[in-house]
């Protein structure tokens, strides 16, 4: 796995024990950090990608709900709330990062953790996310 699928993976799961036990990311990030390893390089990124989606929670949430027509936010499952989260947040922020490799490292976190139909609906979410947060075409990635 490479340093920054490792990271993806880390903000991931960060982010997801920040939604589930709504603890202070602080405390969520010292007890994740204890029994997690990581490069220095890896650490950064994992905590910038799960801070900056934190952060920002309540504006991907929308951008989430207005891209999944048919599903309300809260119908999403946590598992694929947090990895929409994380992609949506990582195509508005990390821009020098392609949106291909964006929307596939995300549909790889969603077969590693979510259910059969998971990777497809993160799939086409993010798709539409990037149409409107880069200005590109959607496509069938």
């Amino acid at each position: 796995m490479g340093r920054r699928t490792k990271a993806r993976e880390c903000a991931f799961q960060i982010l997801y024990q920040w939604q589930i036990t709504g603890e202070p990311m602080s405390v969520v990030l010292d007890g994740f950090w204890k029994v997690r390893s990581g490069t220095p390089a890896a650490k950064a990124m994992a905590e910038r990608l799960s801070l900056g989606a934190q952060a920002r929670a309540v504006e991907l949430d929308g951008q989430i709900a207005e891209a999944a027509t048919h599903w309300r936010i809260e119908r999403i499952a946590p598992v694929d709330r947090t990895i929409l989260r994380l992609g949506a947040y990582e195509l508005a922020e990390e821009r020098q990062t392609p949106a291909a490799v964006v929307i596939d490292e995300a549909v790889e976190l969603a077969k590693r953790f979510g259910e059969a139909d998971s990777p497809a609906f993160v799939n086409g979410v993010l798709d539409a996310i990037r149409k409107r947060v880069r200005g590109e075409p959607e496509t069938t990635a």
